[in-house]
This record gives C-alpha cells, structure tokens and sequence, in this order.
C-alpha cells in the first residue's frame, strides 16, 4: 500500500529515541515535513536533522513546563498547520509505588500525559486551529498501562491516563473529522530498558511468552502509524492497537 503524506506537517515528539527516530524518517520518506522535540540528547537531535534533510524542524522542548509548550505551539504557528501528531514523549521515575513522592507522580503524569492534552487543545484552539478536519492524532503508550511491572508504577499510571485522555478526545474530536488512536509497542529493546535493573531477565521472559518468538523492533512501529495517518484508516479512531507479537493476547 503505497501512502502519500506529500503536504501535510507532522509534530513528532521524542524524535531522538529508537521509535521516534524510526517514525520521523517513515513519515519523511512517505512526503511529510516534519516537526520533532526532543528532552536533552542533542547529538542525536543534529543526526537526526541531517538525515530529515531541508524542511525539517528539530526542537528541545521540556513538557514538564508549560511555557516550553507554548514555544513549540509559537514555532508551529510560523509553520502554518499540523496535519498528524504523534504523542511519543515520556519521562518519568522508575521506583516501586510505596517509594513515590508526590514530586515524582507530578513529573511524570505531567509530561506524559498531561501535556498531550495541552499540546492538542493548542492544536485546536485559536482563531486558526492549526489542526482541522482530517487531523490525525496517535499516542504511543506501553505494557505498563495494562500490567503491573516492577518499578514501573508511576510510568504505568500516567500511561494509562494518557490513554483514557485519547479515548475521550476521540469522541469529542471525531465531530470534527479528527481519529485519536493510541499504538502500544509492548517489550521493545531500546534504550528505554536499561533503567530497568532486572533488564535481562524483562527481556527474556517477553520473548519466551511472545506467539511471533521475538520482541518488538522500532522499526515494527512506524508503519502502523503511517497506516491511521492514511485515508484508509478514516474510520479508526479511539482504539489502542499493540504492536507486540501477540504478547497482550496471553493473561
């Protein structure tokens, strides 16, 4: 299936990581201008700017705080419009629940699920929206917003609000010609994992119980979006779609 993104800008954030990376280069090659933000890792930010080639944006935004989200909105305004967005930033404190501090619950629901609702109302909003009718909107989420995973609560939780928050923009969107979907990868070796101290063995275990016998890539990731970025997925929007090997199907 051949899909042409030729006109249309696309806001990707945490475009340095493995799946962001992969997605701002898929959305790149199918025609789109892109739009990435990144947290703090500027020699993979340079990289990426020089394989996106002219007409590419690349940002470091902080999404804990609301004035670097109106900078980003500011520079997208000077764009003109956003057609697709893909939520793929996240942050957040990897500690056992009876551990968290309220700074940490803060923080991570903060970036990672509450600035993809002031990032979208700043999309909408406006005497332009830079988003209308035919916008298209994904959210990355995880494992954890299902399952409970060691160290993962705080991560977990904010997950899984930024998955209720796109159920419910779906439906107050879908109005508007606008799909909210959210795409959850499941186990996928990036650089993500190493935080984790029982990395190994979360790896081997999710491979053992996965149908398709490996984990997921980040190149598993992108083409599913381009696919709800598409005019064939028109008609999908509120669903969270695993990209797993089948792990979610087994309890």
């Amino acid at each position: 299936m051949h899909i042409d993104l030729n006109g249309r800008t696309a806001l990707v954030t945490g475009c340095t990581g493995y799946i962001g990376r992969a997605i701002c280069l898929r959305l790149a090659r199918a025609g789109a201008r892109v739009v990435g933000t990144y947290f703090s890792d500027h020699q993979s930010a340079d990289r990426l700017r020089e394989e996106l080639g002219e007409g590419a944006l690349v940002v470091q935004s902080n999404f804990g705080y609301p004035e670097e989200i109106e900078n980003l909105l500011a520079e997208l305004r000077k764009l003109g419009r956003v057609d697709l967005f893909v939520w793929g930033a996240a942050s957040g404190v990897m500690r056992l629940a009876t551990e968290l501090k309220e700074r940490h619950l803060g923080w991570t629901f903060d970036v990672n699920a509450k600035a993809l609702l002031t990032i979208t109302k700043g999309l909408l909003g406006g005497a332009t929206p830079l988003m209308g009718s035919g916008g298209r909107i994904v959210a990355l989420s995880s494992l954890g917003a299902e399952r409970a995973i060691p160290m993962y609560a705080a991560v977990g939780a904010s997950k899984a609000a930024m998955e209720s928050i796109a159920r419910n923009l779906a439906v107050e969107l879908g109005p508007s010609g606008i799909t909210v979907n959210v795409v959850s990868p499941g186990v996928v070796v990036t650089r993500a994992l190493d935080h984790f101290p029982n990395r190994d063995q979360l790896i081997e275990v999710a491979k053992a119980r996965t149908p398709l016998g490996r984990l997921a890539e980040p190149g598993d990731v992108p083409g599913v979006i381009l696919f709800l970025f598409s005019d064939e997925a028109g008609m999908i929007t509120g669903q969270t779609i695993h990209v797993d090997g089948g792990y979610q199907v087994l309890a």
